[in-house]
């Protein structure tokens, strides 16, 4: 049987026994070039925002994993077996990869592989079981970043999620700067002219977005991206409410959102 859908979501909520042949029907760069009158490959400037997947079939251990990660500020996709965790990495756009190997319908061996066919570098960390030097090296020569087996701390964990991001997203630098805001991402702390920034953890989110796509202009949709997971309803309206709170921090200083109409939203300096 074929099923169609248009969203990850959706796919998600499948039982894990499903056997159907699935069609996620997503165009979004299409989509976009419609909205602009221009054609998808003029589309340069729409980044995504930063997302974090997590592959694990233990229901128990996805969710204390997922709620240490949200605790420390990420949003979290989960997703429990391989098939839906090769579409949602064919439809998304995540920063990173936690994926577990001995997933139903798809292993993780599997959706690693299918990941570099496509030529998608982002880095991929590995859950394991399995002890043995002979499936690290496997994972590793597939494309793996890391590997930590089971059971582990959770602090190794955000340690090493830590450190994969910092080298993918900010390229390999700890501190990034835009006017007099710093933000530590090792800390994932933000200040604003030497002082610490208080924010929100939405706020947060919306700024770590902008500030890893220094230069470039991000949807709306994009930044929900950042905020909200797939088990959460995302929208674009509540963006605003966030880019106007932050508008309002962010005055007086060497830094400022600019907004481009029907395209999204820039963070940029200021020019004394």
């Amino acid at each position: 049987m074929r099923q169609v859908f248009s969203s990850v979501r959706e796919v998600s909520s499948l039982p894990a026994s499903t056997n159907d042949l699935i069609v996620l029907l997503i165009e979004p760069f299409t989509a976009a070039a419609g909205a602009l009158n221009c054609a998808p490959h003029m589309i340069l400037q729409l980044e995504v925002a930063v997302r974090i997947l997590l592959v694990e079939d233990h229901p128990q251990l996805a969710e204390s994993v997922a709620q240490a990660l949200k605790g420390a500020g990420w949003t979290v996709d989960v997703l429990h077996d391989g098939v839906a965790a090769d579409l949602a990495l064919t439809s998304e756009e995540y920063a990173l990869v936690i994926l577990d190997i001995g997933l139903p319908r798809l292993d993780g061996f599997a959706v690693l592989a299918r990941l570099r066919d496509r030529g998608q570098t982002l880095p991929v960390l590995m859950l394991t079981a399995r002890g043995e030097v002979r499936d690290r090296v496997h994972g590793l020569n597939l494309g793996a970043d890391d590997y930590l087996a089971k059971p582990f701390e959770l602090a190794e964990l955000e340690a090493r999620v830590k450190a994969l991001l910092r080298r993918s997203v900010l390229g390999g630098e700890q501190l990034q700067q835009c006017g007099d805001l710093v933000y530590d991402l090792g800390a994932r702390r933000f200040s604003l002219k030497g002082e610490a920034l208080s924010l929100t953890a939405r706020e947060q989110a919306v700024l770590e977005a902008m500030i890893a796509r220094l230069g470039r202009v991000m949807s709306k949709e994009q930044l929900a991206a950042q905020v909200f997971g797939l088990d959460e309803d995302a929208s674009a309206d509540a963006i605003e409410i966030y880019v106007h709170r932050l508008r309002k921090k962010l005055e007086g200083s060497a830094v400022r959102i600019v907004t481009f109409r029907g395209l999204g939203y820039l963070l940029e300096a200021v020019e004394a």
